[in-house]
């Protein structure tokens, strides 16, 4: 019977950790070069006193998709970040709003304006 080594699981998460940190930080880098510092959702702009507050998106959710051109990422902030996973999460579950229209109003209320107004302007003469 082998001896199991229980700080062994803990160097595994602390070695994945480091890596997805190393490599969070060279496309993180390399997404501010590339782009303005401005949420692509809510249009803030950032400055270098700010900026820890922008993240880096995957367009397409896969982390490890980091194309050299940047075309995967966007910059958001944190904010519309969360809500971008959240609004993730919803699909996912069945939820929340699929970008489909759905029930269209038929009624338009002003349909028939020019004629009212018209209208309008003959009574008034």
């Amino acid at each position: 019977m082998t001896q199991k080594d229980p700080a062994k699981l803990d160097r595994i998460v602390a070695e994945a950790r480091q890596a997805a940190d190393r490599r969070e930080q060279g496309y993180r880098e390399q997404a501010l070069k590339i782009y303005p510092w401005i949420c692509g959702r809510c249009a803030r702009e950032f400055t270098p006193a700010n900026v820890r507050e922008l993240t880096v998106h995957h367009r397409d959710h896969n982390h490890h998709n980091n194309p050299p051109d940047g075309s995967n990422w966007e910059l958001l902030c944190l904010y519309c970040h969360d809500n971008e996973h959240q609004k993730q999460l919803e699909l996912a579950a069945g939820g929340g709003d699929s970008g489909k229209r759905g029930d269209v109003a038929t009624h338009s209320p002003f349909a028939d304006l020019k004629a009212m107004l018209a209208g309008k302007q003959k009574d008034a003469k």
